[in-house]
């Protein structure tokens, strides 16, 4: 999140006013995140929202999302909530660019997370894929393998010669895998693939913590739901100064998913492959942002050394679950 269109107090009020939510009294702006602007807002209801102005996603693309979220809310997985004007539209116009307006979750991120919150996470991305199996809309993970392979030239300029072997080589790896027999058969389906620790809240008091919501949902695609995972692994479970697993955080997130949503035998032996997919999509991202920024207020581009790190760690210590 970030700020690149500037939302005016009489802007932001003209649409909560238009969706029956009573009038804005405070509006603030979320440094936190690099791709669309986004804002709180409260009202004279005593009632927060987040309104999302999309700068890089379309009217066309961004049903996708919102109605996805609106797919897993009616199925009780715990997601904000797009709000609908009169005639039951979602996708609305702010400053001339495509806006939501959704409930506010509650509660915190853990930025320092124990075995407990893996366990949540893994138990609660499990029953989010299962919840997405009849989801009609379709749409690619728009930061997948097309994408690497489009990115990886722009970005290699900028990349010593060690750096730069590391991630042709990896994407040539990538190719290679996604070609397969095994991979082609993984369970797939609408996955979040952003589910970082700062894009899942927990409530309640210290060490007795509960998961109460999966929220920014707008890098969603239809891809892998071993992909998923994997990318929760790479945050979730790892020393965040070295990349290196933090095999008990891993195997209680692993355990915890396979419970709800048992994986198949492709799945256990492909993970270590789609870990180190998960590291080269974040690495690769983080280089062309932080290489070829766009302007914004409060844009704060993340370290792309950091997932250099965790694609490295991936690759000389591949890590199997065994159930």
């Amino acid at each position: 999140m970030a700020v690149f269109t500037e939302v005016s107090l009489d802007a932001a009020n003209a649409l909560v006013e238009r969706l029956g939510l009573g009038s804005v009294t405070a509006l603030r702006g979320i440094a936190s995140g690099i791709e669309n602007t986004n804002y709180f807002v409260t009202t004279d209801r005593d009632q927060q929202w987040v309104l999302t102005l999309f700068e890089r996603l379309t009217f066309e693309q961004l049903p996708f999302y919102l109605h996805l979220m609106k797919h897993l809310a009616e199925r009780g997985i715990p997601v904000p909530d797009p709000q609908a004007d009169t005639s039951g539209e979602i996708l609305h116009t702010v400053c001339g660019k495509p806006a939501a307006l959704v409930n506010k979750l509650s509660g915190g991120h853990q930025l320092a997370p124990s075995i407990w919150h893996c366990q949540q996470v893994g138990q609660m991305l499990a029953r989010m894929h299962l919840a997405g199996r009849d989801y009609p809309r379709h749409q690619p993970n728009l930061r997948g393998l097309d994408w690497w392979v489009e990115t990886v030239p722009v970005v290699v300029p900028y990349m010593d010669a060690n750096a730069r072997r590391l991630i042709e080589d990896e994407l040539v790896f990538q190719r290679h895998l996604a070609e397969t027999s095994a991979y082609l058969a993984l369970p797939r389906g609408p996955v979040h693939a952003d589910l970082f620790r700062d894009n899942v809240m927990f409530d309640g008091l210290p060490g007795h913590e509960k998961l109460t919501g999966f929220f920014d949902f707008y890098f969603a695609g239809v891809d892998t739901w071993l992909f998923d995972l994997a990318v929760c692994l790479n945050d979730w479970c790892i020393d965040l100064d070295t990349g290196r697993l933090i095999e008990e955080r891993a195997s209680a997130m692993v355990a915890a998913y396979d419970t709800e949503c048992p994986m198949s035998a492709d799945e256990l032996r492909l993970l270590p492959a789609m870990m180190r997919a998960g590291a080269l999509r974040f690495w690769t991202s983080r280089l062309w942002d932080f290489h070829l920024p766009r302007e914004a207020s409060m844009l704060k581009p993340h370290d792309p050394t950091h997932f250099e790190r965790v694609l490295r760690e991936r690759v000389a210590n591949p890590w199997h679950w065994v159930r």
